[in-house]
């Protein structure tokens, strides 16, 4: 059970009390401290929290107008904000960025990630590859680099990252944005320390950003005291969020180390970087929509995929449109992370099981020839479905379903069309 479906749960016990009495604040307190010691949140800090609740339920008097339920979870929301730390907003103009962190910790693609943010905000962005320890670190750096459109340098086979930094701002000197990938270790030693003090000294960076695993828990907090008294720190970025059960723990172990999270990381792709706004965070993890995200997220994900704003939208839905959909979709990450902006909550399994179907029908739909793409009544023919079938890897079965699920699409997909409010709605979903 991650820390989201636990608070929700606990949520839900309250909701569901018909008095609220000191037994019922203790059993909801029991559920809270479960799940957030579940997601690896320090135990004294859970200790305060649910303690607080408590007292304000029991002790304070609720406000006029507003029922004992709502006050109790308005107030969870504002106690978890605090847990979490401060949101982060970038200064956008022209920096350096260090980064440094453990192995493990995803530094070199979010190093990607980064340069790919900046850069599509307006700052051209490049990397320098300084991890001169781990193998292949250079060529890693230099495929990403090419994936997100930055810029690149770096000398392979030096290990003088003094050299590298030197020749860098030379050959970078036309980029606004110079990120800085550095070498890992399994623990910060003094040999690793040296390195970054020396990288420190010639690089001269506007930021020092610590990256660190989600997976790590409370370790993290302990992490980020040691970098910043190595190298005193101005960020960290949480990484690996989407599949952690320990994010919780991170997030809250970073914050109680008193230094900034500016990032979170949702995912292996490149887009998949959000700045840290921990209102929204825990809004998600309690069930509250986030369509502002959701909005931004479809927009890129339709710019990334290089759709048009006419292909998404027709008077009759084909092939052709649903593909152009898909194609956007992809683009998005994982379905979870779009249920989560919309304040729902899916079994990990069956979102799994839409993935891969979404998958199927794209791979079918590649199997299709332009006219069946446009002309979908051509594909009920059996010849044509056995060789669609043949063609993309499914069994005629799969193709007969991913039909039957494409008509019931389309009659849906009329209805809104014809519906004013529901176009109204789902215009701000388009690129602007």
């Amino acid at each position: 059970m991650d820390l989201g479906e636990g608070l929700r749960k606990a949520i839900a016990r309250l909701t569901g009390a018909t008095i609220i009495d000191a037994k019922t604040i203790r059993e909801f307190n029991k559920e809270l401290q479960r799940a957030l010691i579940s997601a690896d949140v320090n135990v004294e800090l859970v200790l305060a929290l649910t303690k607080k609740l408590e007292d304000a339920a029991l002790k304070e008097k609720i406000p006029g107008g507003v029922s004992a339920k709502d006050y109790i979870t308005n107030m969870l929301y504002e106690q978890l904000i605090s847990l979490m730390g401060e949101s982060f907003e970038p200064v956008m103009k022209p920096k350096r960025i260090l980064l440094l962190g453990l192995y493990g910790s995803g530094k070199t693609t979010t190093s990607a990630k980064l340069a790919r943010y900046y850069q599509e905000r307006g700052l051209s962005s490049a990397l320098i590859a300084c991890d001169v320890s781990r193998p292949a670190a250079y060529e890693q750096l230099e495929t990403l680099a090419k994936q997100a459109g930055v810029g690149f340098f770096g000398i392979k086979g030096e290990s003088d990252v003094r050299k590298i930094i030197k020749e860098a701002k030379s050959a970078l000197k036309d980029k606004k944005v110079l990120i800085c990938d550095t070498s890992g270790r399994n623990a910060l030693d003094s040999e690793l320390i040296e390195q970054l003090k020396v990288l420190v000294a010639e690089f001269k960076p506007d930021e020092k950003t610590l990256v660190i695993n989600a997976d790590t828990g409370q370790v993290a907090g302990k992490q980020a005291s040691e970098f910043d008294n190595a190298v005193k720190l101005t960020g960290v970025i949480v990484t690996k969020l989407d599949g952690s059960g320990k994010g919780g723990g991170a997030l809250s172990a970073v914050s109680a180390a008193k230094v900034g999270i500016e990032f979170i990381g949702t995912g292996e792709k490149l887009n998949a970087l959000e700045l840290y706004d921990s209102k929204k965070f825990v809004g998600r993890l309690l069930g509250m929509p986030d369509l502002e995200s959701l909005v931004a997220n479809v927009q890129q994900a339709i710019k990334d995929a290089n759709v048009k704003p006419e292909e998404m939208q027709s008077d009759e839905l084909s092939y052709s449109t649903f593909y152009t959909q898909l194609k956007a979709l992809n683009k998005m990450g994982p379905l979870s992370g779009m249920m989560s902006s919309l304040g729902v909550s899916a079994p990990k399994e069956a979102l799994e099981q839409s993935e891969n179907k979404l998958k199927r029908y794209k791979s079918i739909i590649d199997s299709m020839t332009p006219q069946e793409r446009e002309e979908g009544s051509l594909i009920s023919q059996s010849n044509r479905i056995k060789r669609i079938a043949n063609g993309s890897g499914s069994t005629e079965k799969e193709v007969r379903e991913m039909i039957a699920d494409f008509n019931k699409m389309k009659k849906m997909y009329k209805l809104m069309k014809n519906d004013r409010n529901v176009r109204k709605q789902f215009s701000k979903f388009m690129p602007k």
